[in-house]
């Protein structure tokens, strides 16, 4: 099966539950192997005039979390943001902006991941170049989480721990930095939603 390209009137007619519905029904052919055909030249050829996408994720720069295919979307069915630990800054809120105020996309995801080095990072308390300013980004989550065992990347209950909270985190920050995408979400034009990538099966969960 060929999937359509989405247009400014197909667009339209979304809702922010059916994209989720969508992303979700994608995970799980991504995951069982039926992923839908695709025909890149014709997608590059129909999308050359204008871009009209469902969606923005955030996610990891991880290599294993490959955004558009995991969710089984092709050219032009969603923006993504990539930073290490799939959190919020000015330029990604300023791109989550454009994408649903400009550009349309009725559905903001954060996307965090299973064995996120990221976080293993935030949680040892790593400090190399500009590294440690990016994980400082992380640690809140790393603080808010609680565990009997060991504070380290070695306690992998830990470590997912965090990375769940880095993604409730990072969700409500967008809404606190950013008035735009509060007040759509209020107004239920869009929705802010977050996820957690298994490295290990393929598969999105929702928080």
């Amino acid at each position: 099966m060929i999937k359509e390209i989405i247009n400014k009137e197909k667009q339209d007619k979304l809702t922010p539950d059916s994209v989720l519905m969508d992303l979700m029904a994608g995970n799980k052919r991504f995951t069982e192997h039926k992923m839908h055909e695709r025909d890149y030249s014709s997608q590059i050829e129909k999308t050359s005039g204008g871009q009209w996408p469902q969606a923005v994720i955030l996610g990891c720069i991880d290599s294993r979390v490959a955004v558009e295919t995991v969710f089984d979307q092709g050219i032009g069915d969603i923006f993504v943001a990539r930073v290490a630990g799939n959190f919020e800054n000015t330029d990604i809120l300023g791109s989550m902006e454009y994408s649903c105020k400009v550009a349309g996309s009725k559905l903001v995801m954060v996307l965090g991941h299973e064995g996120c080095g990221a976080v293993k990072a935030a949680c040892d308390n790593v400090e190399l170049g500009n590294i440690t300013h990016l994980l400082s980004n992380i640690k809140p989550a790393v603080e808010a989480t609680e565990t009997d065992g060991e504070r380290s990347s070695k306690n992998n209950s830990f470590v997912a721990g965090v990375v769940e909270n880095n993604v409730k985190l990072t969700m409500n920050r967008i809404r606190e930095k950013s008035p735009i995408l509060k007040e759509m979400e209020e107004n239920g034009e869009i929705k802010i939603v977050g996820g957690v990538y298994s490295i290990s099966t393929g598969k999105v969960t929702l928080l």
